[in-house]
């Protein structure tokens, strides 16, 4: 089978999901990359599988489907005259005129949970049989289990990964690690959220937010990751992720840390859903929703998570709990997790873009 897509490359969100696609896809079809620049990798390789697949489109099979991985806004452009597909990560439960317009233009979608498939469903004309599930994975040769590292003062390490943003939960992480602990807590946060759509100002507003709180002091802001390792080489180091996430389009970085081995707590909303649950994941109860808004990228124009103070009070508890657990040596791997990210595989995803688009274009032959 022949299957031409669209995607950036690169080390944010889409681009990493693009990346794993490709090399997935490659390996079971012959794939045709026509990437959204600039291109931004450090793996030998991995470049070694985009070099393959970028020259593919040279001669571009005209007729294969195409696939193009990126925002819901912009699907315009497509490589060849076959089945158009697009594969967007949104995060709200509404669509605005612009995003419909552009969506209800293709032959398909791919979304990346049963929540997104649903809310296409509700919004959009797309035929329902043509909205399919296509998970995304986690690369478990670098994401493991498997690492030797034991920090001799026994410090319980909580972390969060993710551009700055309130759609995230960042307006209320420091909040809920100053109210779970003190100044004699045996603790420390480590965030991880530059954010490249940021200007330097609010990105120091932001580091000031944290590093100025009560227990600013048991904080640490860590750069921006330049390769999958990197970030791997600082998950391997903490004990517990912490998710208190309004929306998210998939969360790979939560995946990631329960491939690791590594506990989570994290909203029961949005994405996400698709692979947490009481098994794998300390779970935040969502009860309510409230407009998007945060002033920035948000103005009101869907809903997302409220994070009431129940669910702050829940997220509290479940810190302390693992807290408590890894002070006293009855912190366990979450073994749960792992099994999770298992199945999660971008193996997986690529076998069922494959089955996807093999029953469209047997149903557009009859």
């Amino acid at each position: 089978m022949n299957i031409n897509i669209v995607s950036p490359i690169n080390q944010l969100g889409y681009g990493i999901a693009g990346l794993n696609i490709c090399k997935a896809l490659s390996k079971i079809c012959k794939l045709s990359l026509i990437p959204i620049p600039p291109i931004d990798i450090y793996n030998e390789a991995d470049a070694e599988v985009l070099k393959e697949v970028i020259l593919n489109s040279k001669f571009l099979d005209f007729d294969a489907p195409c696939i193009k991985v990126w925002h819901q806004n912009d699907m315009t452009q497509f490589a060849g005259r076959g089945l158009r597909i697009g594969f967007p990560f949104f995060e709200l439960d509404v669509f605005t005129d612009y995003e419909k317009h552009h969506l209800n233009s293709l032959d398909a979608i791919f979304v990346s949970s049963a929540w997104a498939k649903e809310i296409c469903i509700q919004n959009l004309n797309v035929k329902e049989e043509n909205i399919f599930v296509v998970p995304l994975g986690v690369d478990r040769s670098i994401f493991n289990e498997s690492y030797k590292t034991k920090d001799p003062t026994n410090k319980t390490v909580f972390f969060n990964c993710g551009k700055w943003e309130i759609r995230k939960g960042h307006d209320v992480i420091f909040q809920l690690f100053n109210d779970a602990f003190t100044e004699d807590d045996n603790v420390e946060l480590w965030m991880m959220n530059s954010n490249p759509f940021l200007s330097e100002e609010d990105q120091n507003k932001w580091n000031s937010l944290y590093l100025g709180s009560k227990l600013g002091s048991k904080i640490t802001i860590i750069p921006r990751a330049k390769t999958q390792q990197e970030v791997y080489n600082i998950m391997s180091q903490i004990h517990c992720g912490i998710f208190p996430s309004r929306a998210e389009g998939w969360n790979l970085e939560l995946l990631e840390l329960m491939s690791c081995g590594k506990h989570v707590i994290a909203t029961d909303y949005s994405a996400h859903s698709e692979f947490c649950n009481d098994s794998n994941c300390f779970i935040i109860n969502i009860n309510e929703k409230e407009k998007a808004f945060d002033g920035k990228w948000f103005l009101g124009q869907g809903n997302w998570a409220k994070i009431t103070k129940e669910a702050k009070d829940q997220a509290v508890r479940h810190m302390r709990n693992i807290y408590d657990k890894h002070q006293n040596n009855t912190l366990e791997i979450n073994t749960a997790g792992i099994e999770t990210s298992k199945v999660f595989s971008w193996e997986n995803s690529a076998r069922k873009i494959v089955q996807h688009v093999q029953l469209l274009q047997e149903n557009r032959s009859k």
